[in-house]
């Protein structure tokens, strides 16, 4: 039985570097000798494609070499479920997290690499302000811990960020370069992230996620418009706007586009035996909009104007001319070439248009598309009274108002955000590693009960200690992380009473009615979303390993040893060491967990049989027996088992152990 110890690549995180060795490997076996790369055959294999010496295009920073070694660190930590932090915890697919966002990111590799759909990340402006994730390189994790009181009691903040400190734009950049690198290992090959940002840092942002994830993959930066009054804090210009700069991982994003707005859909009037529609008119407009540019886009179409039907040949039905004629008279001409409007000649209609007898073609641009509503794309510039921040204000102090937050993000730019980017009909996840008050999850909340979506969040957040003073301290908010964790809950319940309440209202309305489809499905549908809507969260604390780790050293031999026979921390429980498994062997969080008692002791079933595992005392042959008609009832493809090395009865008890599993089919068994 392999018992995992410290070194074993599951008692860390994701090795980074190794994970790259292997990928150049594949590519290029001649490179790679006992697991060293040499870099004479690289260059030997890329041959003159190879950039030397100092004058090529280069962004750098003071600290930049650092922050990318603290991107491949590897982290020993761990996340601690709690239960009585969490709602749903059962049933749930959403995750809080509560830590520094870089040591979670590095637990999140095995578990969520190329897993994650959309990210959405609003840094902290580089403003001089308090600078809560200064990292410190040579531990971050301890670090962390005594930041947030968890080792002492200094009640410290983390720093200031000032321009007099002379490394202003680097320590933020420093912060932002290992979490975006990370952060682009979770994203699927289809994903996408959007990034908030000002004008203090928003250059040197691009040219870092132009580094990360190539310039070829930049999309867009927006503006989104938050305050049309403007902000009078700054010289010379009232700043109404922000940016935000959109990533995609790779050419494969295909996005899902927005609904059309209620004013819009009010101009699909017009309506035929296929649908509702409105006209475009077909003569080209704006740029090489002449016959004498585009002479192949010049040609008559023919009007029968007893039911403006058109055709390119001339009958005796179809027998009104028309031509592309500006109203200046000059010649112009039509979107379509004669091809496409033999094609598409059933989507054309003619009428006159103005006094004088003249006629022109449109196009039927109908609304619906199989059966779905059409959908647009997001303009370059976010702006209307949705994307305000006091919008954003009002909505946040509608569900707390006993606890007020800096500048909270409006709903509608995040449900829109996510609506654009995930599609309602897969289980994809959203991540947000800078929550604040969590109005990403609010948004995807708002979003599922919109559509019936399956979307999925997963938010982490720094607990930011609140002053004492602060209204919501005496109420029990001690951090940011219980101010997000609060609104969530406050956000799933007022959305889901309000679908109960608008399935109510539906139900009366549709009275004596509900034998006709429509009425029927719409009632069924909106049953569907309530009774699959997920407002839950399963909550994690980021914390040092549950296991002891014996380094060897003859220092306090006796305690040392003592560990290693109960290398458990004894704080710690069955649950800690359970989710520290999970993310080890890079199992999703979110994995419901069955629990079944075996001979006496605690047994746990993750994904169906895939793992199982028992870290209880006394761990007697019937404990093997009993897993392996399990996994036979459950027939999972492979199965793996852990056990507590420590919880044997005897060693006779582990030897059999190991091989009555062999009997069922596991082989892959181990110990911490």
């Amino acid at each position: 039985m392999e018992r995992i110890t410290k070194g074993h690549p599951l008692s860390q995180s994701q090795n980074i570097i190794k994970e790259n060795i292997e990928k150049l490997k594949e590519l290029f076996p001649t490179i790679v000798k006992e697991n060293k790369v040499d870099f004479e055959e690289l260059k030997a294999v890329l041959g003159e494609e190879l950039v030397e010496g100092e004058e090529y295009y280069n962004f750098t920073w003071a600290g930049k070499s650092q922050a990318k070694i603290e991107a491949n660190k590897l982290s020993t930590g761990t996340l601690r479920p709690v239960k009585d932090e969490s709602k749903n915890w059962e049933t749930t697919k959403n995750l809080f997290i509560e830590g520094d966002n870089l040591e979670v990111l590095k637990l999140l590799q095995k578990s969520y690499a190329g897993k994650i759909k959309m990210m959405y990340f609003d840094p902290p402006y580089n403003t001089g302000n308090d600078f809560v994730y200064r990292d410190d390189y040579s531990d971050n994790l301890a670090n962390y811990l005594k930041k947030t009181n968890q080792v002492d009691e200094t009640g410290s903040k983390f720093g200031a960020n000032t321009e007099s400190e002379g490394r202003f734009h680097s320590n933020w950049l420093n912060m932002m370069y290992p979490r975006l690198k990370l952060a682009r290992n979770l994203l699927k090959d289809d994903g996408v992230i959007f990034i908030s940002i000002d004008d203090n840092e928003s250059p040197n942002l691009r040219k870092v996620c132009d580094e990360v994830f190539g310039e070829s993959n930049f999309i867009s930066d927006i503006a989104v418009v938050n305050n049309l009054k403007g902000r009078n804090d700054k010289r010379y210009i009232a700043t109404a706007n922000e940016r935000l700069l959109l990533y995609v991982k790779s050419p494969l994003f295909d996005e899902c586009g927005l609904r059309l707005p209620e004013e819009r859909i009010d101009e699909f009037k017009l309506k035929d035996e296929i649908g509702n529609y409105r006209e475009l008119g077909l003569r080209k407009r704006g740029g090489a909009d002449t016959r004498e540019l585009r002479p192949n886009m010049y040609y008559p179409i023919y009007v029968n104007p007893q039911n403006g039907e058109v055709s390119i040949e001339k009958s005796e039905v179809y027998h009104i001319e028309v031509l592309p004629r500006k109203s200046s008279g000059k010649d112009g001409c039509w979107r379509w070439g004669i091809d496409t409007t033999k094609l598409r000649v059933k989507s054309l209609a003619g009428r006159a248009v103005g006094n004088n007898g003249k006629w022109d073609v449109f196009e039927k641009d109908y609304i619906e598309t199989d059966g779905e509503i059409r959908r647009i794309k997001p303009k370059s510039v976010f702006s209307g009274t949705n994307y305000s921040t006091d919008r954003a204000t009002k909505e946040y102090r509608a569900l707390m108002p006993d606890v007020d937050f800096s500048s909270p993000k409006p709903v509608s730019l995040l449900s829109d955000l996510i609506e654009y980017s995930v599609t309602k009909d897969y289980n994809d996840i959203v991540l947000d590693i800078f929550a604040g008050s969590c109005t990403t999850a609010h948004g995807l909340f708002e979003l599922n009960a919109l559509d019936g979506g399956k979307r999925k969040f997963i938010m982490v957040q720094l607990p930011e200690p609140i002053n004492e003073e602060h209204a919501g301290f005496e109420l029990g908010f001690k951090s940011i992380v219980d101010i997000g964790k609060e609104r969530i809950r406050r956000a799933g319940d007022k959305i889901l009473n309000e679908k109960k309440q608008e399935l109510e209202k539906l139900k009366r309305a549709a009275e004596g009615k509900l034998e006709l489809d429509e009425s029927k499905d719409e009632v069924e549908k909106l049953e569907s979303i309530i009774q699959n809507l997920d407002i839950g969260f399963r909550v994690f604390k980021l914390d040092t390993s549950n296991i002891r780790t014996w380094d060897g050293s003859t220092d306090n031999l006796e305690e040392n040893l003592l560990s290693a026979v109960e290398n458990i921390k004894p704080e710690r429980t069955e649950e800690d060491v359970l989710f520290e498994i999970l993310i080890k062997y890079g199992i999703d969080l979110a994995q419901p967990v069955e629990e079944k008692e075996i001979a006496n002791c605690k047994v746990f079933s993750i994904g169906a049989g895939v793992l199982f595992v028992c870290l209880s005392d006394k761990i007697t042959i019937e404990v093997a027996e009993g897993i392996g008609a399990w996994k036979n009832e459950l027939q999972p493809a492979v199965s793996k088992v852990v056990f507590r090395d420590s919880g044997f009865r005897d060693d006779v008890a582990k030897t059999n152990t190991i091989q009555i599993l062999k009997r069922y089919g596991i082989t892959d068994v181990k110990s911490v």
